[in-house]
């Protein structure tokens, strides 16, 4: 089989896996970028995990960290197959719950949202936007 046999994805891979496999030839290099991987792939991944009540891509986030991490460690690997099983086990329970149960969960994630911003004092910032100015607005941080 030539390169012209190949996909576009192939190709990219196997571009990947000799560039891999030049850094893993180096100790000092393999080294420095396995640091690197596990730095970005941890800051990732705690931004996922601050992002998970937040509307939005939180666990996304998570496991883009986790598939940064995984793609040098073989715990994060593991991890990261474990948490998709138990996320996607979790929205499968949670899709056959009743709408109460969906409701209170929703207004949980609100409570959340709400008492992080009120800490943060934006709540207080938002209110001076629209001219609101009550002291309860303010963060007791």
């Amino acid at each position: 089989m030539d390169d012209s046999d190949l996909s576009p994805f192939q190709e990219v891979e196997g571009r990947w896996h000799r560039w891999r496999a030049h850094i893993a030839a180096t100790p000092s290099l393999n080294f420095a970028y396995r640091v690197a991987v596990g730095v970005i792939g941890t800051l990732v991944l705690a931004a996922g995990i601050v992002a998970i009540p937040y509307p939005g891509p939180g666990w996304l986030i998570v496991f883009t960290g986790l598939g940064i991490l995984a793609s040098e460690f073989a715990w994060a690997h593991r991890l990261l197959h474990y948490a998709r099983k138990r996320y996607d086990e979790f929205i499968d329970w949670f899709l056959r719950k009743s709408l109460v149960v969906k409701g209170v969960s929703a207004l949980l994630t609100c409570a959340v949202v709400l008492a992080t911003l009120w800490l943060l004092g934006t709540l207080r910032l938002l209110g001076t936007w629209v001219g609101l100015d009550y002291s309860w607005l303010e963060s007791p941080l």
